[in-house]
């Protein structure tokens, strides 16, 4: 690498939200906590990445209070009394080491099967019951499906505000619940929440409202979206800068403060004819803060079609990534695996360390490292 890092290390302010540096540990789930509550090692584990440097982490997927809000083992969630007092464990450790941290509150739709905690017999839900286009196998979301998973976003971020959390992310990407409702595929509803792409984010829109009226105007909303799906990594909500505008819009105005762009490759451009990729887009067309992500300082993409897990990769430099922040494509940038495998990432970077960082192997995800 042979640029400087400076701009990585530059602090970022917005409202109540003050960060030391530029840098995210991106959410990654882990389902390493039992019975659903993290634990003494979840904390040492957060703890460790504050200590390591970085401006701010936003935690692994975490479920909001909803019955079929679980889709996999061992996931944390956020509401019940033990599991907010583990949450609020990390938070302290976090906080007494300079760092910041907020909860990704998530509901995985209709991904989740029957066999999965805490009720075995509760099926997915979804907008339209699909779990992929054309394939309806899980229960269609009624209107009161849909005002009870808005209440539950809305306690959880409740709960962030009072157990010291900086703010919160709505998961609203990967094809799960809240990115259900965003893709025509598998969202074909013929009331107010279906129909129009403007009217496909009316769900999320509610969400984003209900969690301001509860949390007040400065407590930190942000939204981590995708073009792609598990179910599809070839699917897109919008094929042009104009449609994704339209996309945008409702959710800007609803009260998103930073939007969280999540693609596979961070320097792919998103559409023909311009090299920004879809955090520069994000930023150029709603004016907000735009968080890029997507195998930032490794050699290789997160993960593809047909595979499980995360791939493995080798460091690599970071002098498009830095190219970009100072053209001020993008305002922050969220790291996963390279974080994973190298703790202290971000003063390693900072110290010019770079020859010293650790390749990602596939067994560290789950470890408690």
């Amino acid at each position: 690498m042979s640029k400087s890092t400076n701009v990585l290390f530059k602090p970022f302010s917005l409202g109540s939200l003050e960060l030391s540096n530029r840098i995210i540990m991106a959410p990654m789930t882990r389902s390493s906590s039992p019975r659903n509550v993290p634990n003494d090692l979840n904390v040492a584990y957060y703890a460790r990445r504050a200590a390591g440097g970085v401006g701010l982490i936003i935690t692994e997927g975490t479920c909001v209070g909803h019955k079929a809000a679980n889709g996999y083992p061992n996931v944390p969630y956020f509401h019940g009394e033990e599991s907010l007092k583990g949450w609020k464990k990390v938070v302290e450790a976090v906080h007494s080491q300079g760092g910041k941290i907020m909860p990704q509150l998530w509901h995985v739709g209709s991904v989740r099967r029957e066999g999965i905690e805490p009720d075995p017999s509760v099926p997915g839900y979804g907008p339209s019951g699909m779990v992929m286009p054309g394939k309806k196998l899980c229960h269609e979301m009624t209107k009161q499906d849909i005002a009870d998973v808005v209440e539950a976003f809305a306690q959880a971020a409740e709960d962030a505000k009072n157990i010291g959390m900086d703010g919160v992310e709505i998961h609203g990407a990967h094809g799960y619940l809240v990115d259900q409702f965003f893709w025509e595929g598998v969202n074909v509803r013929d009331d107010e929440y279906g129909g129009s792409l403007p009217d496909r984010t009316r769900f999320a829109v509610e969400i984003i409202t209900a969690i301001r009226k509860r949390v007040g105007p400065d407590f930190p909303i942000l939204l981590r979206y995708s073009q792609w799906k598990q179910q599809d990594y070839t699917a897109r909500l919008a094929n042009t800068p104009e449609e994704l505008g339209t996309f945008l819009k409702p959710l800007a105005d609803a009260g998103v403060d930073i939007f969280h762009c999540s693609t596979r490759r961070f320097w792919e451009p998103e559409f023909t004819g311009s090299h920004l990729n879809l955090a520069g887009w994000t930023k150029q067309l709603t004016g907000k803060p735009a968080i890029t992500v997507g195998s930032v300082g490794l050699d290789a993409e997160f993960t593809k079609a047909g595979t499980v897990g995360f791939l493995e990769a080798e460091p690599a430099s970071l002098d498009g990534l830095i190219d970009r922040m100072e053209a001020d494509e993008f305002d922050l940038v969220a790291v996963g695996r390279a974080m994973i495998a190298n703790p202290n990432w971000a003063n390693q970077v900072k110290a010019g360390a770079m020859n010293d960082l650790q390749a990602y192997k596939a067994d560290m995800l789950k470890k408690l490292v």
